[in-house]
């Protein structure tokens, strides 16, 4: 991480965008790297807007820049899956998800999305839904929280949760143009709000059925982290990135299927977390890039989480691994919330 931003004057580039570009478009692909968390884009001209995603071209990269190719053989594809109006350029512009494959026309070893899709295709009777609640950590460029004290740190926990002032609130100004940028390009976010530790922010995006819901919280994030580099700012995914008695960063994710959502749908909820039971571990692995190795330090049975080691679930209770509102327990269906998965 650079210790100093490379800012310029963003007003400068106004004049430039609003230049007439003609009937050709300019399309981002996005994609993510060989980490499993870092966003890559770059830009390609279409002679004319596309109909649809079967409009647009499978386009290649060099895979041995973003960790998922060797020098030797780097030629990597991007196959767009869906397409997404450009906040930033605006007209007829695009933004482009891709999926990533190698040059044997099989999968990355960071892409996910080719097996998810299967799996919400044969669940696609199901009809099942999710809703994310993606928290994440403003830092300045030194690393630091953004708007902590250099030589120190800001007063305990209590008065930023949803919090309002300059003594209690960073970076909102962040938070609002995003929020903006997700409402312009159609994704389905559903509020925002300040977290516990300060310089810590939530987004929800959902409830979204099926494969939609990773296209829309990927483009979110990168949404999030171009906001940011305008404004000088770094965003943290980490789970936990201030060690102490600071809240870590999760993506509780709430799920749900139709036979959740109907009268007696609570039947249907406590089935599925006798299934979540059986299978602890392999979710664990699952739910952060490192295979649970950097949600450990977030799941310690503290700062409303529970033990990575154990299972719980419960209504009302923000220390179980599975989270029954009170309101679903009460009229009886509704969802769940896994509190596990890291930000």
């Amino acid at each position: 991480m650079p210790a100093t931003g490379a800012m310029t004057n963003k007003t400068v580039l106004d004049r430039y965008l609003a230049l007439p570009q003609g009937e050709r478009v300019q399309a981002l692909y996005i994609w993510i790297d060989g980490t499993g968390e870092g966003l890559r884009s770059k830009t390609k001209t279409l002679e004319e807007v596309p109909k649809s995603v079967a409009d647009l071209p499978i386009w290649n990269y060099d895979g041995s820049s973003t960790y998922q190719a060797q020098g030797s053989n780097s030629d990597t594809y991007l196959h767009p899956v869906k397409i997404y109006p450009d906040p930033f350029r605006g007209g007829n512009n695009i933004m482009v998800m891709c999926d990533t494959y190698k040059y044997n026309k099989e999968p990355t070893d960071t892409n996910q999305r080719k097996a998810c899709l299967e799996a919400m295709q044969k669940a696609k009777e199901e009809h099942p839904w999710f809703g994310i609640e993606q928290e994440y950590t403003l830092l300045d460029n030194d690393g630091h929280p953004f708007g902590w004290p250099k030589n120190g740190f800001p007063g305990p926990q209590g008065p930023y949760y949803c919090g309002v002032g300059a003594g209690r609130v960073y970076g909102r100004d962040i938070v609002e143009a995003h929020y903006r940028c997700c409402l312009y390009a159609g994704i389905r976010i559903s509020g925002t709000n300040a977290e516990v530790m300060p310089a810590q922010w939530e987004f929800q995006v959902g409830p979204t059925e099926g494969i939609d819901m990773g296209d829309d919280l990927w483009v979110s994030r990168y949404l999030l982290e171009r906001v940011a580099e305008d404004f000088g700012v770094v965003v943290s995914l980490d789970p936990k990135p201030v060690v102490g008695d600071w809240n870590g960063a999760g993506a509780h994710t709430n799920f749900s299927t139709d036979a959740m959502r109907k009268e007696g749908g609570m039947q249907a909820i406590e089935a599925a977390i006798e299934r979540l039971a059986k299978h602890q571990v392999r979710h664990i692995k699952a739910y952060d890039p490192k295979e649970g190795k950097d949600n450990e330090r977030r799941l310690t049975g503290a700062h409303e989480t529970s033990s990575i080691h154990d299972f719980s679930a419960g209504v009302a209770n923000r220390g179980c691994s599975i989270r029954i509102p009170r309101e679903v327990a009460e009229q009886g269906y509704g969802y769940l919330e896994d509190r596990r998965p890291s930000s």
